[in-house]
């Protein structure tokens, strides 16, 4: 485990942002400590409950930073000239090759909130941005391809069409993926 250490102009609770993010991907909530975050980020244990309050809200922090981040980059990607094909496949490329540290993330969080309803609602919040970027990037697609499905029914089967693939390649799981994904792109072209 490398630390994250407060670096000039990193001010501590980016550190302790950064080593969340860290200790989720690599130990999951579940072996995630106050000691061992303030530890990682190279700072007083203390400081962790000072900035955040809790242990769970700097974490649901971390991935609202993450969303945020990934979502500019999405924004971007559909308000490019580019064909929709062409901007799916740049969006299954960034779920099956690029964005597995923020799936990881994702997914602790989600199991997390189960138990802690107040963390439901701002891991909900999270969700309405990615079914808001999706509603965007939908609409016009829908209509041009001719899908009869009500938009927010094409947005739920995509995000739960994302979240298949997430929990399975985290399984170690990668049957029939290149497939459907193979499949869907054929069918994008006729």
């Amino acid at each position: 485990m490398s630390k994250t250490a407060v670096r000039p102009g990193h001010d501590t609770e980016q550190a302790l942002l950064d080593a969340a993010e860290q200790l989720l991907v690599e130990a999951g909530y579940a072996g995630i400590t106050t000691r061992r975050i303030a530890e990682t980020a190279g700072v007083n244990h203390g400081l962790v409950h000072y900035y955040f309050g809790s242990i769970e809200s700097l974490l649901v922090q971390t991935l609202e930073r993450f969303t945020t981040r990934l979502i500019m980059r999405q924004r971007a990607l559909y308000a490019t000239d580019l064909p929709f094909r062409e901007k799916w496949r740049t969006a299954m490329e960034y779920l099956v090759s690029e964005d597995a540290t923020y799936e990881k993330i994702w997914l602790e969080l989600q199991a997390l909130a189960w138990n802690h309803p107040d963390l439901q609602t701002r891991l909900a919040a999270v969700n309405a941005e990615w079914r808001a970027v999706l509603t965007e990037a939908l609409a016009e697609p829908r209509r041009e391809l001719g899908i009869e499905m009500p938009l927010e029914a094409l947005v739920s089967l995509v995000m739960t069409f994302n979240i298949g693939i997430i929990v399975e390649r985290l399984g170690g799981i990668h049957t029939g993926h290149t497939e459907l994904l193979d499949w869907i792109d054929g069918w994008l072209s006729s």
